[in-house]
């Protein structure tokens, strides 16, 4: 659930020392990093920080998450060498780590650092450790990750490709990273096996967008069937529509958002919302940083290939796509990924009547 003001409150004070850290560029990027999150968990948009600071949003986005890689490459007991060279510079790069487990990005960190990789393989490193960690079964000849598990991705793709120029390339970046004997004799077999293996396509994500103002969602609260006492009309806290999505918060940790009844919605057996942002979702660029909603039921559990799941990630919620059946439980299925209607006036869809001019 994203933050709101009352989850963190700063003081005035305190306040105008971050954003003055953040207009000076005081200290490193990681301290950048957590004095943005600071701002957003306080309340501050960050339209708002961008206005007093210029730091543009989508580079909050990525020194928040960043600096929370940074701060688990801390907690992972990564080298000092690498933790220094991180604290330098390279935001960038450890952006690209977010999607690993803890012990991964740390392998991750020590790789890059190791072979002087950049923000571009920082994010092929990643997607290959992410997708190594996936198989149930570890392919033998490739048995020392990271180095050989970043191998195997390449060699995979290589296998792949019927282009000669382009299955070179991918040939030698897999024998750049292979450490042990096996795994660069494994690699180097391509060199005269011609075959390609065709992969699975990866399914397209479900988005969706609201299209039509009666499409807005609304949530009005329900005081309960007739006769009613006066005191249960009383009793209805005053309901606050907060975000994008018009989410409602009652006392507690409740909350609610509306969607339409479309079949997509009325098929989920056992729906639940999580709140993200687009450059949460897998393979999401961090230039995107629209607000979804992601419907998922838990009631399906059941794999197939054309979906994407939710899975239990060291603790946390993750969204990923198995291209064969994965050796862990799936919590649910991804039904859609609900995009905002763009609204130029809000206020332009109150008024009762609008004619052309």
């Amino acid at each position: 659930m994203a933050a709101t003001p009352s989850d963190q409150s700063l003081s005035p004070e305190v306040t105008e020392a971050l954003l003055l850290t953040l207009r000076r560029k005081e200290q490193n990027w990681v301290a950048w990093g957590k004095a943005c999150q600071q701002l957003e968990k306080a309340g501050l948009s960050q339209q708002r920080i961008f206005e007093e600071t210029g730091f543009e949003p989508i580079q909050q986005n990525q020194v928040i998450v960043a600096a929370q890689v940074y701060s688990s490459l801390e907690s992972g007991h990564a080298s000092p060498d690498v933790l220094e060279r991180f604290a330098k510079s390279g935001s960038d790069s450890l952006y690209e780590l977010r999607i690993l487990a803890q012990s991964d990005r740390v392998a991750a960190a020590t790789l890059l650092v190791e072979k002087g990789l950049d923000s571009e393989a920082a994010r092929e490193v990643a997607k290959a450790l992410k997708e190594f960690s996936r198989l149930s079964r570890k392919p033998p000849e490739f048995a020392a990750p990271p180095d050989d598990a970043v191998a195997y991705f390449y060699w995979k793709l290589a296998r792949q490709q019927d282009d000669l120029q382009a299955r070179s390339r991918l040939i030698a970046q897999a024998l750049r990273f292979a450490k042990s004997e096996t795994a660069r004799q494994q690699v180097e077999r391509l060199l005269t096996d011609f075959s390609v293996s065709r992969r699975r396509p990866t399914p397209r994500l479900p988005y969706y967008r609201m299209e039509s103002a009666n499409d807005q969602p609304r949530i009005i609260p329900v005081v309960g069937k007739l006769p009613l006492q006066t005191t249960d009309l009383e009793a209805v806290p005053l309901v606050a529509e907060e975000g994008t999505f018009k989410l409602v918060k009652f006392a507690g940790t409740g909350a609610w958002s509306a969607l339409p009844g479309w079949q997509v919605v009325l098929a989920a057996a056992d729906p639940v919302l999580i709140l993200a942002n687009v450059y949460d979702l897998p393979d999401a660029s961090q230039e995107e940083t629209e607000e979804v909603l992601v419907l998922i039921d838990r009631a399906q559990r059941t794999w197939d290939e054309n979906s994407f799941f939710v899975v239990d990630q060291e603790g946390q919620l993750q969204l990923d796509w198995f291209e064969e059946a994965p050796d862990r439980s799936l919590l649910g299925k991804v039904m859609l990924i609900l995009r905002p209607k763009k609204v130029l006036d809000d206020d332009f869809n109150k008024e009762l009547w609008q004619l052309d001019e």
